[in-house]
């Protein structure tokens, strides 16, 4: 989501995102008839907009979607690239600067893309940075010192090894910075670690269990 946004700040494009669940349907991503004092009105949805005008539509956990929202992007993502709207008899050609981009996080709880969807894509695969590199985000995104920016980090690096034993995923970099904001307001770093991570990531109690053995061995 943050590299989607910075490419969109150093295109300058403007950027359409949309959070996707299970109940979000076609209507939600293309638009609608509205009432309103005067009679209906047509409201463009997100993807339409970008469409017609040359932004960018980001659908954020796209897997999460319902199937009739995932077939609607099929024409835009094919060699056509327009946008029918059946409910207004029209047909939007693409901007020559749209561009549609979907997220999401894979692991084994998740549903897999159709595979008529995945092959209109190129993929970019997003991994955890180098050590060093996280700290110095961490340090950067919360105003904490290096140094303990590195040490919750080489927490972090320990929840993520349980991924597989109990954990589906271990502490993102997203929690790592809510741990140095929370030591940042005066928490102290071990408290900290167990708010945003330890008890944050499961409820189970051997694994939350193993979590705190981890963090009595961290600090």
């Amino acid at each position: 989501t943050r590299f989607v946004e910075h490419m969109a700040w150093r295109l300058n494009r403007p950027l359409l995102t949309v959070a996707c669940h299970e109940d979000l349907s076609a209507g939600d991503l293309v638009g609608r008839w509205l009432l309103d004092g005067d009679g209906t009105r047509w409201q463009d949805g997100p993807l339409t907009l970008a469409a017609r005008f040359g932004g960018i539509c980001h659908l954020d956990e796209w897997v999460e979607a319902r199937a009739d929202a995932t077939v609607v992007i099929h024409p835009l993502t094919d060699t056509c690239r327009m946008l029918p709207l059946a409910q207004r008899n029209e047909v939007v050609p693409a901007h020559p600067d749209f561009q549609l981009i979907v997220s999401y996080n894979p692991s084994p709880t998740v549903r897999e893309m159709k595979a008529s969807t995945r092959q209109r894509f190129c993929a970019l695969q997003f991994s955890y940075p180098d050590p060093e590199r996280e700290a110095g985000i961490v340090a950067c995104e919360s105003g904490l010192d290096l140094a303990p920016a590195a040490a919750i980090v080489a927490f972090g690096l320990r929840t993520r090894r349980l991924q597989g034993f109990g954990l589906d995923e271990g502490a993102s970099t997203r929690m790592l910075v809510h741990a140095a904001a929370l030591v940042m307001q005066g928490l102290l770093i071990e408290v900290a670690c167990r708010m945003a991570m330890v008890d944050a990531l499961s409820d189970d109690p051997g694994v939350h269990a193993a979590l705190e053995l981890a963090l009595d061995a961290a600090f």
